[in-house]
């Protein structure tokens, strides 16, 4: 059976979600599942909002020609071409062989490497500012290129100032009958899912969406509709203010994230030691991670939240630990900066693993080393103790002295 919802005058969601999936883009965990938000516009003539992924095709197939009663769809919007978003397009040829489809070149590009099919005199090529009428409402089509595909765009509903975003702003995480942030505890449901999602997804671009946020600056904005996750319609500054810190990489907490790599437990020995020593200097907050157990997806998104880093790793087979290794290397690729970073190594007879986090570290932008890298030979001992004594006092020195970012307030009922 359909089910929809409206979220203005005959606009209305036909997107679902799919709990059961273990991982977005068989990478990512996906412990509370995923929402693929799709939304309809009824005017004068009719506006698909893009489709879904093909794993919940029976339930949106369903939805929408609830929502139509029988009516034509005229158009369909695709904002963004990854599959999860546009594995219905072949399915509503089928049905609605007049439908326009509504992209700019890059999404036709994109559409002729994915399908088989080829039907340029369905095509509708849009470009940046152009408007599309549907009747009552106007649709406007921004190109917001990156953010997180080339062929990617905003389109913005003129009447209601409805704002469909592609991937941008959206979550990890389905939904469960409340599709509106404000019907959620978002802060303890949602807000861990969308930095998660944001760090892993979105966060190597943060050029292109600093570049994005000026030019929504200029719209007044009353809704934003994701692609995945809850729909924003109270409080938008707090999200806007959320990837505003994100995309100039600026932590949101002074705080601590260690993560380390141990084989037999005496990198994790010192690692736990720091962290006591700094909670007794009163260091709050702080996230420890063994980087064999925690996938990296929840360490960067830590990584993007708070201001101090501390890595540990022993040397294996003459090179650094391969889990350390992974996610250095693709926090580097995610172009995390900014950071303040404090290192640990450990090696029995070659000692390679600081020199090689020295350098994978030292080659991402903006990031500060704090104290002298401690370096232990299998095991802490107590002469080493004033070592990481100073390492703890240069780290919590770096800490009182930064000064913490302004915070976006869910308390603050702010629309743009």
């Amino acid at each position: 059976m359909y089910c929809v919802q409206e979220i203005a005058p005959a606009i209305v969601w036909v997107g679902g979600s799919d709990k059961r999936l273990e991982r977005f883009e068989n990478m990512f965990p996906l412990p509370k599942g995923i929402a693929y938000n799709s939304y309809l516009i009824l005017d004068e003539q009719t506006a698909l909002m893009d489709t879904v992924d093909s794993a919940i095709t029976a339930q949106f197939l369903e939805n929408v020609e609830h929502v139509l009663q029988g009516r034509a769809l005229d158009y369909l919007v695709v904002n963004h071409m990854e599959p999860d978003h546009c594995a219905n397009i072949e399915e509503l040829l089928k049905r609605y062989p007049d439908l326009k489809i509504v992209g700019n070149k890059k999404t036709f590009q994109f559409m002729e490497q994915f399908y088989t099919f080829s039907k340029p005199e369905n095509y509708y090529i849009v470009n940046e500012g152009d408007e599309l009428s549907l009747g009552t409402r106007t649709l406007r089509f921004y190109l917001t290129p990156f953010v997180h595909w080339p062929e990617v765009m905003f389109t913005y509903e003129t009447t209601d100032k409805i704002l469909f975003s592609a991937d941008a702003f959206g979550c990890f995480g389905s939904l469960s009958g409340n599709i509106f942030c404000d019907q959620t505890d978002f802060e303890g449901v949602f807000l861990e899912e969308t930095r998660r999602y944001y760090a892993n997804i979105v966060g190597k671009y943060g050029p292109q969406v600093q570049k994005v946020l000026s030019k929504l600056a200029q719209l007044e904005i009353n809704m934003i509709c994701p692609l995945h996750g809850p729909v924003w319609r109270e409080n938008l500054s707090y999200i806007l203010g959320k990837y505003n810190l994100w995309s100039s990489y600026q932590p949101e907490k002074q705080g601590v994230v260690l993560a380390y790599a141990s084989m037999y437990g005496n990198t994790e020995n010192v690692m736990n030691m720091l962290a006591s020593k700094l909670s007794s200097k009163g260091v709050q907050d702080i996230r420890m991670y063994d980087v064999s157990k925690t996938h990296s997806s929840y360490i960067i998104s830590d990584a993007w939240k708070f201001s101090h880093l501390i890595f540990g790793s022993p040397t294996y087979n003459m090179s650094l630990y391969h889990g350390m290794q992974a996610l250095l290397h693709e926090m580097a690729a995610l172009n995390l900066q900014s950071r303040k970073v404090s290192l640990v190594g450990n090696y029995t007879w070659a000692n390679a693993s600081i020199k090689e986090m020295t350098e994978i570290i030292g080659d991402m932008r903006k990031i500060e080393f704090i104290g002298e890298p401690l370096e232990i030979k299998s095991a802490m001992k107590q002469e080493q103790i004033p070592q990481l004594d100073q390492l703890v006092e240069d780290i919590y020195a770096s800490i009182s002295t930064s000064v913490s970012a302004a915070q976006p307030s869910l308390a603050k009922h702010n629309a743009m």
